[in-house]
């Protein structure tokens, strides 16, 4: 497990609990109560500091490098019923969008997603879940497919944005993330989106438009990076503690601003300490959102995904 730096208590805790257990293990002295005595600290330890994380800290978990990504989830929840599909049938098939066909309690999906990488090869050959324009194409095909079959769509976003080289501006990034917007707010299936990491910028909105969206508790969402925010206003990354709480990026902050629907809590500590209940819980909030879609009329469905939107930034003087 690797800690962050406001871990470090609580690494140094289970350090001493390890040794602990070794102790008693390789002697006869009964270490019981000391164990007892060291979980306990830990425990609220844990309690104390994710109790209080401050915005930039909610940035640094969202991150984490034991936190599952969008391929872990599929496969957590969908078993082997997930089929994976490739390509854009206009350029190339981009590894840092995923997508394809799953059963989520009994209910198929498809399921698009960005993709990071677990070690440096990985994350180069999915190019850091920083998705090209192809990905966004293919991203909007697969939901197209779902649309002509009557097969609900199923986005999980994770990105620090969409890709901004030369090349993907040659190729049409943005003209890509705005046709998806604009075909997602009028697909004739139910959508459900998941922050369940990053999501930054257009690269985030390209597949994040949905009639349930819903963000892990430790994820954020916004139109730009603390770091990049930062480098902007002060011309410097020193101040991205401060950018992070300025944008009101945390996904209690989303909720409060009614530009998500529901946060999704994950266990003490975050979702890379306890996986499975966070499978868990995340399927649930899927199959919930979907029961709650599933009878309206296209129209209906339709014209309350653009209500919604429309509503957004209304505020009173």
């Amino acid at each position: 497990m690797e800690y962050l730096d406001f871990e470090l208590p609580i690494k140094e805790l289970e350090e001493q609990l390890e040794k602990c257990v070794i102790i008693g293990k390789e002697s006869d002295v009964d270490v019981t109560p000391t164990c007892k005595e060291i979980n306990k600290k830990l425990v609220e330890t844990k309690k104390e500091i994710y109790k209080n994380l401050t915005a930039w800290q909610r940035v640094q978990l969202s991150r984490h490098p034991n936190r599952p990504y969008t391929l872990d989830y599929i496969r957590a929840i969908c078993g082997d019923t997930f089929l994976e599909l490739h390509g854009d049938r206009g350029f190339k098939d981009d590894k840092a969008m995923v997508g394809g066909l799953g059963k989520i309690n009994g209910q198929s999906f498809m399921i698009v997603g960005q993709q990071k990488g677990y070690n440096t090869k990985t994350r180069q050959y999915r190019n850091f879940g920083m998705a090209n324009p192809e990905g966004y194409r293919k991203a909007l095909r697969l939901m197209k497919m779902a649309e002509k079959f009557g097969i609900p769509v199923l986005t999980l976003v994770d990105t620090p944005g969409a890709y901004p080289g030369l090349e993907a501006e040659e190729r049409g990034q943005g003209e890509a993330i705005a046709r998806n917007i604009f075909e997602m707010v009028r697909l004739q299936v139910p959508i459900i989106t998941i922050i369940v990491g990053e999501g930054a910028s257009g690269g985030a909105l390209g597949i994040g438009v949905g009639d349930r969206v819903y963000m892990l508790e430790n994820t954020w969402y916004s139109v730009i990076s603390p770091e990049s925010c930062s480098s902007i206003l002060w011309k410097s990354w020193e101040y991205k503690e401060r950018a992070a709480e300025a944008l009101k990026l945390t996904s209690s902050d989303m909720k409060k601003q009614k530009l998500v629907d529901d946060v999704i809590p994950e266990p003490l500590g975050g979702a890379h300490y306890d996986r499975e209940t966070t499978f868990k819980t995340v399927a649930e909030y899927i199959t919930k959102g979907y029961n709650e879609l599933k009878d309206l009329s296209t129209a209906d469905l339709i014209a309350q995904r653009m209500d919604k939107y429309s509503n957004m930034g209304e505020y009173k003087e």
